[in-house]
């Protein structure tokens, strides 16, 4: 791997671990505003909006300029929802314009890799970025439930520095500043980005166009006998895995007796599975026999269903590494396929808007459905049932696609040799 590959990651994990720590601030500032519980999950839906309504610009703009360029700018605008937050907008207003600088990131993020790395070194680099990005999940959801943590929190707000008014005066206040000096942070090694050489684009100024291209981009990785698979499980996993993060926190404060901060530790024993599972992944499975671990998703799905009878918190915490490792090892080749096949067909940026458009859709359809049972009165026992038979079921049927798609291939093989 190459010094830039590093600082690739650096800059990564530092706007991943802000990302992770806001959402569980965001939920404590709507408690604190005693908000429904329905908008909790709402958050997640008003973040992914961005990804899913530009979908067919930020691929465009990410492949405009040097990619180093657009993942500075995405984590200014994350500063900017940040101060909005502060400045007491509305925790889903802000975190949509923090899910808007998220959105213009990941393109640049992940297409980078494909310009700076061999396609042999897209699964180690995919496990490397994943890791990394779950190391970040769990240390955020760590810090956003140690920054609410009134005890932690007060102690911080008593030290005051002579002479001098930072204005951060509420727990809240405290959380946001944290967080908004991370994206800082990211912003800076941004800046050590290297630039890969690679020609870029022009930015077409018509917005017909963009829309026209992104459609015919989708097409393509659809029609894609191994891009469609690849598609059809990272879209999946990424909707349910936002789900899930909601899920943890209910089943932590129902079996569990947690507090908000106490359950947010949950998801990050969850996100060290994820971690676990994909260095596993890089270190065990090839690009061509990645499709091989579609079988793990479908385990996965039934054994979220054990959820459901844990009430021990030990149990809980190796119930959720033991979900996280499958979890981690079936995506991670998924996603390095994916783009793979997409950086072939139409060049990274585009590639990755597409996926980008598809997953968040799916966190969209997911967390809104979610939302809509819990504001419905459904207990969290039977959404966990529903949940994993859903992940189970539709992984299943992707494999079944998948085993077709194999006979199809061979039996035009086959015409060719004869035709020969």
């Amino acid at each position: 791997m190459t010094p830039g590959f590093y600082i690739i990651m650096a800059a990564q994990f530092f706007s991943a671990l802000g990302d992770s720590a806001l959402l569980i601030a965001a939920i404590s500032i709507l408690r604190d505003m005693h908000a429904p519980a329905a908008y909790e999950p709402l958050l997640k839906l008003f973040f992914t909006v961005s990804y899913v309504v530009l979908a067919a610009f930020v691929g465009a703009f990410a492949d405009s300029m040097p990619k180093w360029r657009v993942m500075m700018i995405s984590n200014a605008i994350k500063m900017i929802g940040c101060a909005m937050m502060f400045y007491d907008a509305h925790p889903l207003l802000a975190y949509a314009v923090v899910g808007l600088g998220a959105a213009a990131y990941s393109p640049a993020k992940y297409g980078i890799l494909t310009e700076l790395l061999p396609a042999r070194y897209l699964v180690i680099a995919n496990g490397w970025i994943e890791g990394l990005t779950v190391g970040a999940i769990v240390l955020g959801t760590l810090l956003g439930g140690l920054l609410i943590e009134p005890a932690f929190a007060d102690k911080l707000l008593a030290f005051d520095m002579p002479g001098i008014d930072t204005g951060i005066d509420t727990r809240a206040e405290l959380a946001i500043s944290t967080i908004g000096v991370l994206y800082l942070v990211a912003a800076m090694i941004n800046l050590r980005i290297p630039d890969t050489g690679v020609d870029h684009k022009p930015l077409r100024s018509n917005p017909s166009y963009l829309v026209h291209e992104f459609i015919h981009c989708s097409k393509l990785l659809w029609r894609d006998r191994l891009g469609q698979i690849s598609l059809a499980v990272t879209t999946l996993f990424w909707g349910a895995g936002a789900t899930l993060q909601f899920i943890v926190i209910k089943w932590g404060e129902q079996n569990l007796g947690l507090s908000l901060s106490k359950a947010s530790m949950i998801q990050g024993v969850f996100a060290v599975g994820v971690a676990l599972g994909s260095v596993l992944a890089a270190r065990f499975v090839s690009m061509r026999r990645s499709v091989k671990v579609l079988s793990i998703g479908i385990a996965m799905g039934v054994v979220v269903n054990v959820m459901v009878f844990v009430y021990d918190i030990k149990v809980a915490m190796f119930l959720m590494v033991v979900i996280g490792i499958m979890a981690g090892f079936f995506v991670v080749p998924m996603n390095a396929l994916l783009q793979h096949r997409g950086h072939i067909l139409m060049g990274a940026g585009h590639s990755i808007a597409v996926q980008n458009f598809n997953e968040n859709l799916s966190i969209l359809a997911m967390t809104g459905l979610y939302a809509l049972l819990i504001w419905g009165g459904l207990s969290v026992h039977t959404v966990i049932v529903l949940f994993g038979l859903f992940v189970a079921s539709t992984i299943y049927l992707v494999k079944l696609r998948h085993e077709a798609n194999q006979r199809e291939r061979d039996t035009v093989s086959q015409l060719e040799d004869c035709h020969h």
